[in-house]
């Protein structure tokens, strides 16, 4: 048998029912000992390339996000109701592929899963670059602007991996910072943007995919060469069924839509929002994009310490707390709205924004702190423990990805609320409504299942 600090721990021999590459048999992150001695190094490594790869995957997801502010109406014919629903195409598909992406891990290996789902992203780059163009159908620019949702797939398999490498008192902190890391793909692709419209201008949007065609191969490559496949990470076929049972599964997919949901929604719409919203203030793509990327990059960078702090109290109780915050995030942009007031508007997004952010990281790590407890629960009545903790991990394994693509299916329904506002009414406050409602249902929810006294799941 090999011990904890012995090399044999990787293996490169191909096991029936699995792909080549370097896998792991003998992975204990809870064994204190092993952890020290040889898992740590070699889930940090795991984690940098995960992220690296997740990093770029959210730039493609939100790729159009951008793309739209290089297609003035009177070149394209788009408006805004157009232009939302451009944006809100890659957000669904992103969402549908993030169940069979989460389980792609335990069907291929997390490695070996990272270098197809990097691959993947060369054909909306690619296809968005050739066809994007004065003269271009709508039809067609729909069905490229929908190929960029494989982006969003990279999410639930990232985080499913790295849920796998580390031991329950660090997951807060490690899918915090892979999360976070990945959701900096957002502010940066429109940071790119922003930097292709104020030196080359509008007329070239390929400059932005030219920028991420190269780094789409260093994330397959990295992958490739410098991760590893773990063994214990291969979910049992009943996985989604189990999860699919659990009751958590969705509550806990229900809270992800309210934090999620308006991370990735918010990222997309911002920019129109400003354009339709302040229309005299914004009138160029470029005043727009000089803002866009803030509260993004805000809101992935905070993510980590969601995590922590979920560490330190409770997933639920942050939660619990951020909704309420969140709330009044949406009521400062409500009043800010109907006053026409833009510096207000701007501060209640960006609160919404880092919000999002501390939520996204507390409500997922409420994920596994959630199967840990009912494991221990089991241990007491007489479960054997090797037994009860690879269960959690595969129920945790499976309910990060069902609530991955709940909550990036927020972003649609973000997306959607704002369009059908800004048609109904040339405003977006019929949204800031709905989203204040939203937020205060979370926090009942919140608060009956894992906080309410008595609860078997306080403080989890």
């Amino acid at each position: 048998m090999a011990t904890a600090t012995e090399p044999t721990t990787t293996s490169t021999q191909r096991a029936p029912g699995r792909l080549g590459g370097r896998w792991i048999d003998d992975w204990r992150p809870e064994d204190v000992e092993f952890w020290e001695s040889t898992g740590r190094p070699i889930a940090r490594r795991n984690l940098f390339f995960s992220v690296f790869s997740e990093h770029i995957g959210f730039s493609i997801w939100s790729l159009w996000s951008v793309m739209v502010l290089f297609l003035p109406e009177p070149v394209f014919g788009i408006d805004p109701a157009g232009k939302f629903l451009l944006t809100t195409l890659p957000t669904a598909l992103g969402a549908f592929v993030r169940l069979p992406y989460t389980f792609a891990v335990a069907k291929f290996g997390g490695r070996n899963w990272t270098v197809i789902s990097a691959s993947l992203l060369l054909v909306p780059t690619i296809a968005t670059a050739v066809v994007l163009e004065p003269g271009v159908s709508y039809t067609t620019l729909l069905v490229v602007s929908c190929l960029a949702g494989v982006g969003g797939g990279n999410f639930a398999s990232s985080m499913t991996n790295i849920n796998a490498f580390y031991p329950t008192r660090l997951k807060g902190w490690a899918l915090g910072l892979n999360a976070g890391g990945g959701n900096l793909g957002v502010p940066v692709i429109q940071l790119v943007g922003l930097l292709v419209l104020a030196t080359a201008g509008a007329e070239h949007p390929r400059i932005v995919l030219y920028v991420y065609l190269p780094l789409i191969v260093v994330a397959a490559v990295g992958a490739a060469l410098l991760m590893d496949n773990l063994t214990t990470a291969r979910n049992q076929p009943r996985a989604m069924r189990d999860a699919a049972r659990e009751s958590h599964t969705w509550i806990l997919s229900f809270l992800y839509i309210g934090t999620f949901g308006s991370f990735i929604g918010f990222g997309f719409a911002f920019g129109q929002v400003l354009q339709n919203q302040f229309a005299e203030d914004f009138a160029t793509p470029l005043a727009a994009a000089q803002l866009t990327w803030l509260g993004p990059l805000l809101g992935s960078l905070i993510r980590p310490l969601g995590g922590s702090l979920a560490d330190r109290f409770g997933g639920a109780r942050i939660t619990f707390w951020n909704f309420i915050a969140m709330a009044a995030g949406a009521a400062v942009v409500l009043v800010a709205s109907q006053a026409e007031s833009l510096p207000l508007f701007l501060l209640g997004f960006v609160l919404l924004f880092v919000l999002s952010g501390i939520g996204n990281g507390s409500t997922y790590k409420m994920i596994p702190a959630v199967f840990r407890t009912r494991a221990m629960d089991a241990v007491a009545t007489g479960t054997d423990p090797a037994t009860a903790d690879r269960h959690a991990l595969r129920t945790s394994g499976a309910v990060i990805g069902i609530a991955g693509a709940v909550g990036a299916f927020g972003g649609v329904l973000v997306n959607l609320a704002f369009r059908q506002s800004f048609l109904s009414t040339g405003s977006g406050d019929g949204a800031y409504v709905a989203f204040i409602a939203f937020y205060a249902v979370c926090v009942v929810v919140t608060w009956a299942v894992y906080l309410r006294p008595g609860t078997k799941l306080a403080g989890v």
